[in-house]
């Protein structure tokens, strides 16, 4: 990896300390917060008025709570969302009734985001006429690997997502990897270079990124780049778009935080890709922070996974990123950024590769039942990295399911939590998933963000997909699903080098877990589907 330029990063923390406060108030003021302040407030404003100054209304009081929690209790368990979810809401507004509800509907109404919804979903079916035709490699599937056929046939007809040939794959198990390897293929770009990033931090990592770019941009390359509105809250200026563009980037930042308005937290984009020129993608867990490649990493050692995809596959994932970049353009530009089938031939392909993604817009887990499908057909094992585990019973079924029928299942999560509420309730999964057969470490080195699945040493999924509620039903999320290619081995290896550095849960460590932890894990289980 080249050499860090010490005095920049010096300076570039600096410039983090001294905004670090100013963003904390950002956090509170564009977030969530503000609001369950407020209506938190206006429950005990309204409770403290009847006690004190209406005592002789105080049956009233009662009886319009309870009539409120009976009604959005019978709206909510005639929804078709997740039964864990509706239970959690039901749950929060059986104890306290007003701040429930009005907290339910501000999220489903989610103001701050339906009109940017609705453009999305018309761009994704606009986009359609797009999909590359591939029957002849769907005839081919149907004919010897049915079950590969059929998924799919799944994610193509729910999310437009589909299986390539003529496509390879490189696996990198830590950030610095990642990293390296971006900066020598962004070197290559003479086209166009497009980033999407959920992270985004002032530092080593993005200041080596955004020269690169400055001078591509100079050599006449299109660079655009996309980031999440969050980091608008806690890493970049609110104007940091407008910057970028007067030094000739294409800028945007998806769904803009509103101060009141906007409900943050839900429907994220959690994605992170990178593509040079139609022939390139990387995906993964890896951010553009400085923790990623362990510079100042706040948790112990930070580890993390990608992939580099080259060839047919990487069309869909400049398919995903013009869905989400022309949210609020049209789809007439496509055309000269997707690579023809075969454009880019890869002599040593083998196997295939479906890059997919998930969007909360629609009624499709596909996140969740690709993973659901491996664990379900896994013959031999099924090995896991991710750094939480909140799960809901459709999972947990897979899971154990998979472990009662004599499927090696070991799953690999942090010893060191970057937010504790995770952790706390990871362990509450604990017990269930040990005694039914499942193998849980956790890596005592620090913190793993990796978001990977392998199985049978045929299939594997690298991505940005965690098992846990907002990646699995609320945010933009993708991964590049891969059958029969040579990275599968380098991804079974370091999951297998990574246990060697991690601790084994057992029923002992289970028992002598803190009675704290136990407790707040137990009562975050009750609200853990609306966190």
């Amino acid at each position: 990896m080249q050499i860090i330029d010490r005095e920049k990063l010096r300076e570039l923390e600096r410039y983090h300390l001294v905004s670090q406060g100013k963003r904390s108030l950002f956090s509170i003021l564009f977030g969530r917060t503000a609001v369950i302040l407020l209506l938190l407030a206006l429950q005990f404003g309204i409770m403290f008025s009847f006690f004190h100054f209406l005592e002789d209304y105080v049956p009233l009081y009662f009886s319009g709570s309870s009539i409120l929690m009976a009604f959005m209790m019978a709206f909510i368990l005639n929804t078709d969302e997740d039964p864990t979810v509706k239970l959690s809401w039901c749950a929060l507004i059986a104890v306290i009734p007003i701040f429930g509800a009005l907290m339910y509907w501000y999220i489903r109404l989610d103001l701050g985001h339906r009109i940017n919804q609705k453009v999305l979903r018309d761009i994704e079916v606009e986009s359609l006429q797009y999909v590359a035709d591939q029957s002849k490699v769907m005839d081919k599937l149907k004919q010897t690997n049915k079950p590969l056929h059929d998924l799919a046939s799944y994610t193509s007809a729910h999310g437009g997502c589909q299986v390539f040939e003529n496509s390879t794959a490189t696996y990198y198990p830590v950030g610095e990897a990642k990293f390296e390897a971006m900066l020598e293929e962004m070197e290559k770009a003479e086209h166009y270079i497009f980033l999407e990033y959920f992270a985004v931090g002032q530092g080593y990592m993005w200041s080596k990124i955004l020269d690169l770019l400055l001078r591509k941009v100079a050599e006449g390359v299109e660079v655009r780049f996309l980031y999440d509105g969050n980091n608008a809250i806690f890493s970049l200026p609110y104007t940091y778009p407008k910057q970028l563009e007067r030094q000739g980037i294409q800028c945007k930042m998806y769904a803009p935080p509103r101060p009141m308005m906007s409900t943050h937290y839900n429907n994220r984009d959690h994605r992170k890709i990178l593509i040079i020129d139609g022939h390139t993608a990387f995906t993964g867990g890896v951010n553009l922070e400085d923790k990623y490649i362990n510079i100042n990493p706040p948790y112990g050692h930070w580890k993390d996974a990608a992939v580099m995809v080259k060839g047919d596959a990487v069309r869909g994932f400049v398919l995903m990123f013009l869905q989400m970049w022309n949210a609020d353009e049209h789809v007439h530009s496509f055309a000269k950024y997707l690579p023809a089938p075969g454009q880019y031939p890869q002599p040593d392909a083998k196997g295939y590769i479906l890059p997919y993604c998930d969007s909360p817009l629609d009624d499709e887990r596909i996140g969740e039942t690709v993973y659901l499908d491996i664990l379900n057909r896994a013959e031999d094992y099924v090995y896991i990295m991710t750094p939480y585990l909140i799960l809901d019973e459709q999972t947990i079924t897979a899971l154990t399911f998979a472990a009662k029928r004599g499927i090696d299942v070991r799953i690999l999560i942090p010893h060191i939590p970057d937010k504790k509420y995770a952790f706390f309730l990871a362990k509450r999964h604990y017990k269930q998933l040990v005694t039914a057969g499942v193998k849980i470490y956790e890596y005592t080195p620090g913190f793993v963000h990796s978001k990977v699945f392998v199985s049978d040493d045929k299939k594997a999924v690298v991505g940005t997909i965690n098992l846990d509620y907002r990646s699995l039903y609320l945010n933009f999320e993708c991964a590049a699903y891969m059958q029969d290619v040579a990275a599968i081995s380098d991804i079974k290896a370091d999951f297998l080098n990574t246990i060697e550095k991690s601790q084994l849960v057992t029923q002992e460590t289970i028992r002598n877990e803190k009675y704290s932890t136990r407790i707040f894990g137990w009562l975050l289980k009750i609200v853990a589907p609306l966190m």
